[in-house]
């Protein structure tokens, strides 16, 4: 752990100031909206995948393959839309990927077949991710440094009501009508958004757009990879999100069935998650600027390994039962945010001119660790919370080991 120490702190002291007026808490408010359609479009539907299996005639193992299926779009459209974006801004980009998101959210309600629901959930991720990634993009282009860490941290404490609340109305949507009134309420929040995305300005000026075809920007991302400090902060970033997944997919299996938690009030342990993030990413928003983003960050790595070793020994043994897993379990979810905002904004702070396409790689290495997360609690399923504590754990693990990336090599920069 000593060498540890060695780590480049970046971040340190200053606030960057903005090159831009500062934005209105309006315009934080649709960033912050764009940022939740990752959550809201798996969480919504999470108390109703046991119904939907049984409707659909599936087991548990291809239910949880619609959220695989999601991150594979969600993971792989990131990278065309943030070469789109900086070449012709973040408003077309974004508003197009909208209209993709409830043409795909349509396709879900009206799915008959669990193959034919993974089907659409990647088309309705294609479309999503197109507002996740490039809210991060945006916030980038209003705020540097620390700066950028604070706002994305206010951002996703904002964002994570959505998947608190989530889960409790998913749950009263699947008690009063059926789990495909889900899907015609996320048609209903795309088309809400789309119209609040074209009431604020573009963040990114036409004199600041990367004029690159965008063949050669795509292949750019093989440089990108290249680069040292900026693969610690995708693994630091992608093992938590796998493990993330990894929770979300198999939680609802392990409470509900395996524990017999009552479906509708599946939302209030969840949630309990949800509040960890929301607690952290307060805490982080208020050391960042003075102990920097990366001390933070190492912190937060540490005590994911920690916690998550923690969940795959509770889950193992079954000690302590329901509430023996949920205890580490909610401080695995809290390190998110203490990890997130933080390796986001250490990514970012070295390509000002790339900002799309660079928080595109993010994202597409955070949900594309996802897919592996939630993808191997379903191929290990076994009836036990074992497979759940197994990724946790290993994710955990890696978050910690990825900050060797952010030890300078010897003799180098």
């Amino acid at each position: 752990m000593a060498c540890l120490e060695q780590v480049q702190i970046h971040g340190d002291a200053e606030v960057a100031a903005l090159e831009v007026p500062q934005p209105s808490w309006y315009v934080l408010a649709v960033l912050s909206l764009l940022m939740g359609f990752a959550s809201i479009s798996t969480d919504l539907y999470l108390p109703a995948m046991p119904e939907m299996g049984r409707s659909l005639h599936a087991d548990t193992g291809m239910i949880e393959w619609t959220i695989s299926g999601y991150l594979i779009g969600f993971s792989s459209g990131q990278l065309l839309w943030g070469p789109i974006s900086d070449r012709y801004g973040r408003r077309l980009a974004v508003g197009s990927g909208l209209i993709l998101f409830v043409i795909g959210s349509a396709g879900c309600a009206l799915s008959n077949s669990a193959l034919t629901m993974i089907g659409w959930r990647i088309i309705q991720a294609l479309g999503a991710c197109a507002s996740v990634a490039l809210s991060r993009a945006m916030v980038r282009d209003l705020y540097k440094g620390t700066r950028a860490a604070q706002m994305l941290s206010t951002l996703i404490t904002v964002m994570a009501i959505m998947p608190l609340v989530g889960p409790l109305v998913g749950g009263q949507i699947v008690a009063m009508a059926s789990w495909r009134a889900i899907f015609w309420v996320l048609v209903a929040v795309g088309l809400l958004t789309l119209g609040a995305l074209y009431t604020i300005p573009e963040t990114l000026p036409v004199q600041n757009r990367n004029s690159e075809p965008l063949g050669r920007a795509m292949l750019r991302y093989v440089e990108l990879l290249k680069n040292r400090r900026l693969l610690g902060y995708l693994g630091a970033g992608g093992f938590l999100y796998a493990g993330m997944f990894a929770y979300v997919a198999g939680t609802p299996f392990v409470y509900i069935n395996y524990y017999h938690f009552p479906a509708r009030f599946y939302g209030l342990l969840f949630g309990l998650g949800i509040i960890g993030i929301m607690l952290a990413n307060l805490l982080n928003r208020r050391l960042v600027g003075s102990f920097g983003y990366d001390r933070i960050l190492l912190f937060g790595t540490i005590t994911a390994m920690c916690t998550g070793i923690w969940a795959g020994c509770a889950a193992h043994s079954g000690f302590g039962g329901l509430w023996g897993l949920v205890a580490p379990l909610f401080l695995f979810a809290s390190t998110t945010g203490l990890i997130v905002a933080n390796s986001i904004t250490g990514a970012l702070a070295d390509f000002p001119k790339r900002a799309g396409a660079v928080s595109a790689l993010t994202g597409a290495v955070q949900y594309g660790s996802g897919i592996f997360g939630s993808g191997l609690v379903g191929l290990w399923a076994d009836g036990t919370p074992w497979p759940l504590g197994l990724v946790i754990a290993l994710s955990g693990l890696g978050c910690l080991l990825s900050m060797l990336l952010l030890i300078p090599p010897r003799g180098g920069k």
